[in-house]
C-alpha cells in the first residue's frame, strides 16, 4: 500500500491597497522619468502662472475703479471749492464791515463808560436847597475814559468819580446841617460838604454866600451801552 504525500498550499495572500505585492522596478531610461517630471512642473507652473495673473487683473481692476471714482471725488471737491469762492468773492466786504462795526462798538463803549446824566442830578441839588437858596454857579470834575478818577482829598472820604462844586446864596443863614443830610440822601451822592456863610454884598443887598461840594459815586454812571449782565 503506498502512502500518497500531499503538500498543502499556503492561501494567497492578498496585497494591501497601494501596496505591489511583488517588488516592483521602474525601468524606464532617466530621460523619460525627467520629461514626465518636467510636464507636471510645466503644468503647475501654468496654474501658478495663471492664478497670478489673474490676481494681477482683479487688482488692476480694482485700482482703476478706485483712481476713477478717487478722480470724480476730486472733480467734486474743486467744484465745490470754486462755488465756495465765487460766493467769497461777493461777500469780501462783509468782514471790513463787521471789523468795523466791531472798532465802532468798542469806541462807544469806552468813549460812554464814564457818561452821567447831570440834568437829573441838578435838579435834585435844586430841589433840596434851603427855602431861598439860589445857584449861582456850578462845577463838575471827574474821570474821564482816558483820565482816572483824582484821589480823596481827605482820608475821610470814600473813592468818587467826581465831584460838584457849586455856589450859592442866601438872604438869610440856612441849616447847613440839613442841607448836607438832604444832599447825601441823593443817590449817587455821598460827602457832601457846605463851607461856612460868608456876608456878601449882591445887588446892594447883604446876603450870605455858600460853598458846597459833593461826591459823586459810579452808581451816577448811565451805562447806557454797556454790555448787558
Amino acid at each position: 500500500m503506498s502512502t500518497i504525500l500531499t503538500r498543502q498550499r499556503s492561501p494567497k495572500r492578498v496585497p494591501a491597497t497601494g501596496v505591489p505585492a511583488l517588488p516592483q522596478v521602474n525601468l524606464l531610461p532617466p530621460e523619460i522619468v525627467g520629461k514626465h517630471r518636467l510636464r507636471r512642473l510645466k503644468r503647475r507652473l501654468v496654474f501658478v502662472v495663471a492664478a497670478v495673473v489673474a490676481f494681477a487683473a482683479v487688482g488692476y481692476g480694482t485700482s482703476i475703479v478706485s483712481l476713477t471714482e478717487a478722480r470724480a471725488e476730486q472733480s467734486r471737491a474743486e467744484a465745490e471749492t470754486t462755488r465756495l469762492l465765487q460766493q467769497q468773492a461777493k461777500y469780501s466786504e462783509v468782514p471790513q464791515v463787521l471789523g468795523a462795526l466791531e472798532r465802532a462798538t468798542s469806541a462807544r463803549l469806552l468813549g460812554m463808560s464814564t457818561e452821567a446824566l447831570w440834568a437829573p442830578y441838578l435838579r435834585a441839588i435844586g430841589a433840596v436847597m434851603p427855602e431861598g437858596v439860589g445857584l449861582t454857579g456850578f462845577a463838575m470834575d471827574g474821570a474821564t475814559p482816558m483820565l482816572a478818577p483824582a484821589p480823596p482829598v481827605s482820608p475821610l472820604d470814600e473813592p468818587a468819580v467826581a465831584t460838584i462844586t457849586f455856589e450859592a446864596k442866601a438872604p438869610t443863614l440856612v441849616d447847613t446841617a440839613a442841607w448836607i443830610d438832604a444832599l447825601n440822601a441823593i443817590p449817587g451822592f455821598h460827602g457832601a460838604w457846605v463851607s461856612s456863610a460868608s456876608l456878601e454884598e449882591f445887588d446892594g443887598q447883604p446876603v450870605y454866600g455858600y460853598t458846597s461840594r459833593v461826591l459823586v459815586s459810579d452808581q451816577a454812571y448811565a451805562n447806557r451801552f454797556a454790555p448787558e449782565g
